[in-house]
């Protein structure tokens, strides 16, 4: 089969190539994949990864053959899935990293929910309620930024979204978010809670902007750039603030399921910015980092 596969030394870091058929595992299922999404860490560590490993994440197709241990979905199932080696015709996920897809779901939009969706709904739950809480929400005009205004609306936050341009800002109002600015200097009242996409400097100062007894998520780290916080800074008087990472992917596919019951809803949409064939994934690399992407990039495979 045709996959997209690391080639660390060329000069583009990936290639489409031949590679052999994925062999499932008897609590696999082999899909056939139609879409496949591309999300910007995996971009930014092209270089990083194993030569002739195939990449990606995030999929949606059918099923053309079931799991050996009898467990998830059947044959001709229409699935989202998340797990390494998506961006080939075909790929095999295990049982536990799939989720069927509702009739009324478009393939190419479910394929942009799982790494964003996964990483917004839980980090939010892991702040527990946030009704009624002023929930800031860096970096967010990408993909996890989108999907996190979305949910944290859902919950019945005050939703704070921080761009990086005016320009970025586009359809975030449409979203949920209750109020939209550009960097983190005209916030001058204190948030019950900080989903961080962007890190750097951005996360020092959101660090200041967090109310005593609450939560900063670190997400990801667009900036490229070290948080350097002042000395005596993380000092301060009252409840205890907490600096939480992110990194749990396990067990994916109860949440994929919740994802893409809400998004065949219409309660929350995957705003796909950039979709293209999968033959031209440079393309869809370089308006990815040059931040012309409002949201997430889809593949179409052949």
């Amino acid at each position: 089969m045709k996959a997209l596969i690391a080639a660390p030394d060329s000069p583009r870091g990936f290639q489409l190539a031949e590679v052999p058929e994925p062999v499932p595992a008897p609590d696999q299922v082999l899909v056939e994949v139609r879409h496949a999404s591309v999300n910007h860490g995996e971009v930014r560590h092209l270089g990083f990864q194993p030569a002739g490993s195939v990449l990606g994440y995030d999929a949606a197709g059918h099923v053309v053959q079931a799991a050996e241990n009898g467990t998830g979905p059947g044959v001709g199932e229409r699935v989202v899935a998340f797990g390494a080696g998506a961006w080939g015709q075909r790929a095999a996920f295990g049982t536990d990293s799939v989720a069927a897809v509702p009739p009324s779901l478009d393939l190419a939009e479910a394929a942009a929910l799982p790494l964003t969706g996964i990483t917004a709904l839980r980090t939010l739950r892991a702040a527990g309620s946030v009704l009624g809480r002023r929930v800031l929400i860096t970096g967010a005009s990408g993909g996890v930024g989108r999907m996190a205004v979305q949910l944290a609306r859902l919950g019945g936050a005050h939703v704070i979204a921080s761009v990086g341009s005016p320009e970025r800002a586009e359809g975030l109002r449409d979203l949920g978010a209750d109020e939209i600015v550009t960097g983190l200097d005209d916030i001058d009242t204190p948030v019950d809670l900080v989903l961080d996409n962007v890190g750097g400097n951005h996360l020092v100062t959101a660090w200041n902007l967090l109310r005593p007894g609450e939560t900063l998520q670190s997400i990801g780290w667009a900036s490229q750039e070290p948080a350097t916080f002042p000395p005596n800074s993380i000092f301060a008087l009252g409840a205890a603030k907490t600096l939480r990472s992110f990194g749990d992917i396990s067990n994916p596919g109860p949440d994929l399921a919740t994802l893409t019951d809400l998004a065949a809803r219409g309660t929350i949409t995957a705003q796909v910015g950039w979709r293209g064939p999968w033959t031209n994934l440079e393309d869809a690399i370089t308006a990815l980092l040059g931040r012309r992407v409002l949201g997430k990039a889809v593949l179409d495979i052949e």
